[in-house]
């Protein structure tokens, strides 16, 4: 299969999701890795087990599901907690995410989209191809964090802090898209990014062709 699989990653509130939602209607295939980091922690599996053997039943619920949203408000406060938590999950997440791009690799031609808030921090750069990062001003980011989970101010912030900078990003990305404008022109620039990546894959045919002569 002629593919290129792309890291879609970038600061909370930036618009990634956006940018991913309108990649799919474009004929991308998406793997979420907020869907692998919920597949690990379902009820019942090693991971959960070990999350709440250091945080605590605390975050179960009732029913015996993890409170995400509680363990979420919990660790972005605190750097030490929240590292704590990505090395317990990480592992999990990375071996879920391995085995979803194995399989699209073999069974999907064109762009498949990792879309990863944490790309970076779990190792999972290293299974994509290339990397696009999506940034946007810390005041804009904040009101579409308050707009889009109900959070305080101060919420937000906490959640924006917890995260790294514009740097971090630039320097480990191919590209980085700055979406301070509508989403218009965040779609042309996800338009512009597609034209780039076939153009990578057209060259990578070509290439494969060569050497079979």
């Amino acid at each position: 299969m002629n593919n290129i699989v792309l890291g879609l990653t970038g600061q909370t509130g930036a618009g990634k999701s956006t940018l991913c939602r309108y990649l799919q209607t474009q004929g991308c295939t998406i793997i979420d890795a907020d869907q692998a980091a919920r597949e690990v922690v379902e009820k019942g599996t090693a991971c959960i087990a070990d999350v709440i053997l250091e945080f605590g039943v605390e975050f179960l619920t009732v029913d015996g599901d993890l409170n995400r949203r509680k363990l979420a408000e919990s660790v972005f406060t605190d750097k030490a907690k929240l590292k704590k938590l990505n090395d317990i999950m990480f592992p999990y997440i990375i071996n879920n995410i391995k085995e979803k791009i194995e399989q699209a690799r073999l069974h999907t031609a064109g762009v498949i989209v990792l879309d990863a808030p944490t790309l970076f921090e779990s190792g999972c750069d290293k299974f994509c191809d290339k990397v696009v990062s999506v940034i946007a001003a810390q005041e804009l980011r904040c009101r579409r964090i308050i707009a889009r989970d109900g959070l305080s101010e101060e919420e937000a912030m906490h959640r924006i802090t917890a995260q790294h900078s514009e740097q971090f990003y630039v320097e480990r990305s191919w590209i980085v898209l700055q979406n301070n404008e509508d989403e218009e022109e965040l779609k042309l620039q996800a338009d512009a990014l597609l034209i780039r990546l076939n153009g990578l894959m057209n060259q990578g045919e070509e290439m494969a062709a060569e050497e079979k002569l």
